[in-house]
């Protein structure tokens, strides 16, 4: 087949651009054929390219030679057209396209490429499974839809860097190349070829050169950055990702969490519309495990979780009565309103097997317990061993009324939260009380600076060792390290965590009393951050900063379900790309090359 050439033609509009201003006007399109449509001597194109879509029209009256050649157009050809613009005939226009009033009549007609039978139809909605799209991502990215999310980032992305310039920030690119740190995941590790047998490590975050450029004296830095971890993947995570790092000097908490807000309500006005509420409430770690079961709380709703302890402390209800008194807790969930939910969906709540199978609940819960409010009496296996003291004592703590369910979990607080926080989301998402169209934002503040780790036995720091801690729980580190506090903070929106960051240890001898309750010892921190510990000694300025994930906050922002919708070119939950087939072997000679030998399994 012979291809046409550009040759002397341009472009003079997009396929979104045309309408009925424009009629009697000469045009030159180009794009891809997204259907073809034969009417009796009639040929109809609809024309698309990342703009839209325009439909051209093939008369045999018009052009004899480009009506016979359209009848060979199929599906992602690449065609130009030359025509002139006219209004559809009456009752023909359509107002779902913005190009809806008017069509091209086709004068000359250039066709610059063919295409295989695409693998799945390039539509916004289609059934291909995520791998076969993956596979083929080069015409995935074609999806209208898909499409709109990454032009939605890319304004994103230019919105937070004028905001950021506006207010003082300098973007300043850090190191892919580094050394390894201990940050909470595996480091990605890349081998030097000069340096036979050591190794570079791909970075977490720039958490230490942020930290570096304060020292130095930048004030106020930004970066829109790439971040590598190591780690088991899930729908909302990816090996490689990209955050908006933001690092101020002389700065606190309050600080730092007003520059936010105002930097998301520029962002959210700007590309949505949308004006968000500040400043945004905020909630201690301790007041959203309280309230929510869970340190990242979709607070879109209310809902909220009730400590009944004190309700079955001294009833008849042996099983509660007796977790309580070994120090476990029971907090209930009040779904108002839904007495009526079928005794089929109350059995699924029954064994630790049917709450993995039904509601992915992996805490070891071993069961939920319930009962059903009437007007008249109370039923359910809970309700017939309370007293009517102990009724009207769970009626006024958990605010019960005719007609309302409450569900039960009882134990340890690890295992009794999370469970109701996965309850409390699957029904606010059954009984539509998630407005996806509704953007609320928390902070959550006062974390635990340091969790014990049964496995290592040692502490570990709940965000990185470079957190300060509060103030006046700085004398706990030494004898009580799980008490002392800490003073980060993260965003929390709809539910998922989009940003966390902290106030640092800006003084030198801090940060090794830090290091010692996390068992790093001198010879430890001077091999790891040796270069850190002498920075402090040069008079670092108090500092903090935040990193907001910007993967998942566009994918919130364009309502989608995964933030592999907003990534050009993701990889799978396997941290692999179906298109590229990396990870791929390399040769031996790139091996002997790195000084490096494979010891494989088998």
């Amino acid at each position: 087949m012979n291809f046409d050439s550009l040759g002397d033609w341009e472009r003079t509009h997009d396929c979104c651009t045309l309408g009925s201003d424009y009629t009697g006007a000469e045009v030159i399109l180009m794009g891809w054929v997204q259907r073809r449509r034969d009417h009796g001597g009639l040929i109809f194109i609809d024309l698309r390219d990342r703009a839209g879509i325009t439909q051209v029209v093939f008369d045999p009256q018009r052009n004899a030679e480009a009506h016979q050649r359209a009848h060979a157009l199929r599906p992602e050809h690449v065609i130009g057209v030359r025509g002139e613009v006219r209004f559809r005939p009456e009752g023909m226009t359509n107002p779902k396209l913005k190009t809806g009033e008017i069509e091209v009549i086709v004068d000359e007609y250039r066709l610059f490429n063919t295409s295989l039978t695409p693998p799945f139809q390039v539509e916004p909605e289609v059934d291909a499974g995520e791998n076969l799209r993956l596979r083929y991502r080069f015409l995935d990215l074609r999806r209208p839809n898909i499409f709109q999310n990454l032009r939605t980032r890319h304004n994103a992305a230019q919105a937070v860097r004028q905001y950021l310039n506006e207010n003082g920030f300098l973007e300043v690119e850090t190191p892919v190349l580094t050394r390894s740190t201990p940050e909470g995941a595996r480091d990605y590790l890349v081998p030097s070829r000069v340096n036979p047998g050591k190794f570079y490590a791909l970075p977490q975050s720039p958490q230490l050169f942020k930290q570096l450029l304060m020292m130095a004296g930048f004030d106020r830095y930004y970066q829109i950055v790439k971040c590598y971890r190591d780690e088991d993947l899930r729908a909302d995570r990816q090996p490689e990702f990209t955050q908006v790092d933001i690092e101020m000097a002389f700065v606190d908490e309050d600080q730092i969490c007003r520059l936010t807000e105002g930097l998301l309500g520029h962002l959210f006005e700007k590309i949505l519309d949308h004006k968000l509420q500040l400043p945004f409430p905020r909630l201690t770690y301790d007041e959203a495990l309280a309230r929510y079961g869970t340190d990242k709380p979709d607070t879109r709703f209310g809902m909220e979780l009730v400590d009944v302890s004190p309700v079955f402390a001294d009833s008849n209800f042996q099983i509660f009565a007796k977790l309580i008194k070994a120090g476990g807790m029971v907090k209930a969930l009040n779904l108002k309103g839904q007495a009526t939910l079928p005794r089929s969906d109350l059995d699924k709540m029954q064994g630790k097997e049917n709450l993995v199978n039904h509601y992915d609940i992996q805490t070891g819960a071993q069961g939920v317990a319930w009962i059903k409010v009437q007007e008249t009496n109370w039923q359910g296996p809970v309700a017939k061993n309370l007293t009517m003291g102990e009724k009207e004592l769970l009626a006024d703590t958990a605010g019960l009324e005719p007609g309302d369910l409450i569900l039960f979990v009882a134990g340890e607080s690890r295992v009794v939260n999370p469970t109701l926080d996965t309850l409390r989301s699957h029904f606010g998402r059954r009984l539509g009380l998630m407005d996806n169209k509704q953007f609320q934002f928390t902070w959550i503040t006062r974390f635990p600076l340091l969790e014990y780790d049964h496995d290592t036995k040692r502490y570990l720091a709940v965000h990185h060792p470079f957190t300060a801690p509060v103030e006046e729980d700085i004398g706990l580190l030494t004898d009580h390290p799980e008490q002392a506090r800490s003073r980060a903070y993260d965003l929390v929106l709809n539910g998922n965590e989009i940003g966390g960051g902290s106030i640092r240890i800006h003084h030198h001898n801090l940060q090794r009393q830090v290091f010692q309750a996390l068992g790093i010892d001198e010879e430890e921190a001077q091999q790891k951050f040796g270069f850190m510990l002498e920075a402090l000694q040069y008079g670092a300025p108090p500092h903090g900063g935040i990193a907001l994930g910007f993967d998942r906050l566009v994918m919130l922002m364009c309502g989608a379900t995964s933030i592999r919708d907003v990534i050009a070119f993701p990889k799978t939950q396997k941290a692999g790309c179906p298109m590229t087939q990396a990870p791929e072997k390399v040769s031996l000679e790139q091996l002997l090359e790195l000084s490096l030998k494979l010891d494989l399994p088998g």
